[in-house]
């Protein structure tokens, strides 16, 4: 979600972030691997360690077990799953909107799936490389059903919850300033302690992206005291992101999501998949499944990645309804491109 100030790359710039990460985290596990040598690393470790939330309901959230499920969590086991056909072999690190950025720079993690939007700055200044737009999101508002607030311009005046280190904020402020409304921010880093703050009453709406407002209502108590306004200002593309440099890696990364929409554009399903294999005579699928191309060996892994990742996750409507259909998410823009939205994958040849 959201941009990290650039006050420390304005007057550092970007190399000097990354020494000033390690100073902030000298209890990191590892240097971080660059250039080739990071799926190298990856392989000869024997695990894939992904940044996550440290708690999203649908996206990325511990079950009763001490289990990791949602949307962002299925990404990172499909990275597993091309790499060693083992959706197990991940380390979950959690991260929070202010320090999942250092996390990836400092080799913390290997990959961060943590609901963050893709802008400039951070494809540049912070020196990451988004793979790929898994979640079309926007900023919105959520307010009390009681309040008898209908749309933001009725938060005039309010006091609005919102967390610090996101693109959240500056959007907040440009979005009153340019409408005319006056607010009062409560700004706290902590998404329990946000939303706490929230649901006790001392914030009159708590803004972030709508998935994650959808997320918060979902674990309420009662759902339905809760409110999302209709308004929506901003746009928030949502992605995996890797370190500048890791393009083997990011290669993978990138394609295993376009692999998973372009299953759906083609109907290959975990319960077909196998068949499909055997005797669906269409190429692209053949391809994509890796009877004939040799797509996997371009991408240093078994030329059956697809087959494995659908098999044990789904193609990407199905991991979509599995986990974000749950929490009132509709596909809406993350509709395939034929159903009038905006996920399309480029042709895997």
């Amino acid at each position: 979600m959201k941009a990290l100030r650039l006050t420390l790359a304005a007057a550092m710039g970007a190399a000097a972030i990354g020494a000033a990460a390690m100073m902030v985290a000298p209890a990191m596990a590892q240097a971080p691997a660059t250039g080739a040598a990071t799926l190298d690393a990856i392989r000869a470790r024997g695990t894939l360690i992904c940044g996550v939330n440290t708690g999203l309901a649908g996206f990325a959230q511990p079950d009763s077990q001490g289990v990791w499920r949602g949307f962002d969590v299925d990404y990172c086991r499909a990275v597993a799953v091309a790499l060693w056909n083992d959706p197990g072999k991940v380390r979950y690190v959690p991260t929070t909107a202010q320090n999942r950025f250092t996390a990836l720079q400092s080799g913390e993690v290997d990959l961060l799936v943590r609901n963050t939007t893709w802008t400039l700055s951070r494809d540049t200044s912070l020196g990451f490389d988004f793979t790929g737009i898994n979640f079309y999101d926007g900023q919105g508002f959520m307010v009390k059903t009681s309040a008898g607030v209908r749309t933001a311009r009725d938060l005039n005046g309010a006091t609005i919850c919102v967390q610090p280190g996101t693109t959240t904020e500056q959007n907040l402020t440009d979005w009153a300033r340019a409408n005319r409304i006056r607010f009062t921010p409560v700004v706290i880093e902590r998404l329990e302690e946000v939303v706490g703050a929230y649901v006790s009453g001392r914030c009159d709406a708590y803004t972030t992206d709508v998935s994650g407002l959808a997320s918060t209502r979902s674990a309420q108590p009662r759902p339905a005291e809760h409110m999302i306004l209709p308004d929506v200002i901003s746009k928030e593309p949502l992605g995996p992101a890797v370190r500048h440099g890791d393009q083997r890696f990011a290669d993978l990364v990138k394609w295993i999501h376009f692999g998973l929409v372009g299953a759906e554009e083609l109907g290959i399903t975990a319960a077909n998949v196998q068949q499909a294999a055997q005797s669906d005579a269409r190429p692209d699928v053949q391809r994509m499944l890796g009877r004939s191309g040799d797509l996997g060996q371009m991408l240093s892994v078994d030329n059956a990645w697809m087959v494995n990742i659908i098999r044990t996750l789904g193609n990407y409507g199905e991991i979509f309804e599995r986990n974000l259909a749950p929490i009132g998410l509709q596909r809406g823009p993350n509709a395939l491109w034929t159903n009038g939205g905006l996920q399309y994958a480029p042709p895997l040849r």
